[in-house]
């Protein structure tokens, strides 16, 4: 099995109004994120690649125009903990990015900093196949 990685980085602020008063995280502040999209395959194409990494554009774009310099409770309908924004992510990238062939989605992680990340990766009963996720997507 071949995996690649690559990673995006976006600046954003958030506060997890969830969590107890007396958290710093329940207050106002930003993170310098780093989101890395896993992808594998069984095999490679023509050209020796999973995919080309510039196939990847989307997502660069996506948080670039959605999440960069914003603040994330007013981007994502759930609290953004690097959790929720890893499904997110993972879920926009399964329904965006156009992987044909056996190519597979593996996972999203989001990081806040060096030291913590998050990371989504379905089991096999959460994600219908890549093929099928990314029927009729533009």
């Amino acid at each position: 099995m071949y995996r690649i990685a690559k990673e995006f980085g976006f600046s954003a602020s958030h506060q997890l109004p969830q969590l107890d008063p007396g958290h710093k995280c329940a207050h106002l502040h930003g993170h310098n994120y780093t989101v890395t999209v896993f992808l594998s395959s069984p095999g490679l194409d023509e050209r020796g690649f999973i995919v080309d990494f510039a196939d990847l554009a989307p997502v660069k774009a996506f948080l670039d125009s959605c999440w960069d310099h914003r603040h994330l409770n007013d981007c994502v309908p759930v609290p953004p903990t690097s959790e929720h924004l890893a499904r997110f992510l993972f879920d926009w990238c399964r329904d965006n990015l156009p992987l044909p062939g056996a190519q597979a989605l593996e996972a999203v992680r989001v990081s806040e900093s060096e030291s913590t990340w998050a990371e989504y990766q379905p089991d096999s009963s959460e994600a219908p196949p890549q093929s099928e996720a990314t029927e009729g997507a533009a």
